[in-house]
């Protein structure tokens, strides 16, 4: 499985305003093992980024003057996508961003060129309810070093977000088994029996056993009585 890691920076916060992306860090994983293949591009966007933008990224006008515009990359960046996971922090704001670059170029949407988009700020969302999950928030959470990050930079954040993408899905390794590893000289496979365990069998008490049968009742009641465990011979149903 190839996954990209993907960050921009931009002039600001709106792209259909006319903000324009500045900044492209791309971070390769393939089978969730960095493999150093990132890509890095800054940016002419044909305008200055607003004060606000560059307080995040310190980025100056003048610094961007001379670099490519986003048409020169386009194709190298796609091609380098194509086909590929893509792991983005929000990643509505850089989709709406790369797509507008594409509709201002006649091309079809970031979304066709690649297999999937993975929105890490949602994952985040979902694993930490309630929670700060910014990038930083995420990085002291999972214990990344992100002590070098004192501005926003599109590859440096990719590099810290690929860290904490393998972190925060770290408990899928549990359920992945990988034959080749299994076979390898020196592999240790551990088997465990477990008929050596008795699990206890832990019964309702009267009262829990009470607010079961009401709680069956109400949806009883609720369904007409026409729920499955009235209708049914107990035999069937089990």
């Amino acid at each position: 499985m190839r996954q990209i890691v993907l960050d921009t920076e931009t002039t600001g916060l709106s792209a259909e305003g006319g903000d324009r992306i500045i900044e492209i860090g791309c971070v390769e994983l393939v089978a969730r093992k960095l493999t150093g293949n990132n890509k890095h591009w800054y940016l002419n966007p044909e305008r200055d980024s607003h004060e606000d933008a560059l307080k995040v990224h310190g980025i100056s006008n003048e610094f961007l003057r001379d670099k490519p515009k986003f048409a020169v990359i386009a194709d190298e960046l796609m091609e380098y996508c194509a086909g590929a996971e893509i792991i983005i922090h929000n990643a509505a704001f850089d989709i709406g961003f790369l797509n507008k670059e594409l509709d201002l170029l006649k091309r079809k949407p970031f979304t066709g060129h690649v297999a999937k988009v993975i929105d890490s700020l949602a994952m985040a969302k979902e694993m930490f309810p309630g929670k700060r999950n910014s990038l930083d928030a995420l990085c002291d959470r999972l214990e990344v070093d992100n002590s070098g990050r004192t501005l926003h930079g599109a590859l440096l954040d990719a590099e810290l977000l690929a860290d904490v993408y393998i972190n925060m899905t770290r408990g899928q390794d549990a359920l992945l088994i990988d034959d080749s590893d299994a076979g390898a000289v020196g592999a240790i496979v551990t088997r465990v029996d477990l008929r050596q365990f008795t699990l206890p069998v832990l019964l309702a008490n009267d009262q829990e056993a009470a607010a079961h049968e009401e709680v069956l009742k109400q949806l009883d009641k609720a369904s007409g009585g026409k729920t499955v465990w009235r209708q049914a011979p107990i035999s069937a149903v089990a």
